[in-house]
């Protein structure tokens, strides 16, 4: 297992002293691209960028084997590009769906459905104001 390097001043000293592996903090810190991924994943699908999530689906495919490749194999590695890869297919799925399969057009027959609703709610209400209103005339005469 390799070690990083760490140097620490003691008085007028310079000692070299090892730190945790950087087969561990590599991974770790290259586990906020999966975790924004999996953020990402509750977003609009209009945002999602098909080009950027074509390259993570790559880019992570070849760094899941490069992470069983080298020897030892960095397990740890493998686990944050397999998360990445699963968020980036849902992603690509979401942009396929969006864009190429009518979910843009889909979405926007339900705003205008709901835009639809919610005007006939306003109409109902109105009416309804109107006819309370009638009432409390007849009734306070």
């Amino acid at each position: 297992m390799r070690l990083a390097p760490c140097c620490i001043a003691e008085g007028h000293e310079l000692t070299l002293l090892y730190s945790m592996p950087t087969d561990f903090w590599g991974p770790v810190s290259n586990f906020g691209i999966p975790v924004a991924a999996v953020m990402d994943t509750q977003k609009s699908p209009d945002l999602i960028s098909g080009q950027m999530t074509g390259a993570l689906v790559i880019y992570s495919a070849t760094f899941m084997r490069y992470a069983l490749a080298v020897r030892p194999a960095n397990y740890l590695l493998f686990g944050c590009h397999f998360v990445n890869e699963g968020a980036q297919l849902v992603q690509g799925y979401r942009w396929m769906q969006w864009h190429q399969w009518g979910g843009k057009e889909k979405s926007l027959q339900q705003q205008d459905a709901a835009a639809g609703a919610k005007d006939k709610v306003v109409e109902i209400g109105d009416k309804a104001k109107a006819v309370t209103e009638a009432v409390k005339e007849k009734v306070s005469k």
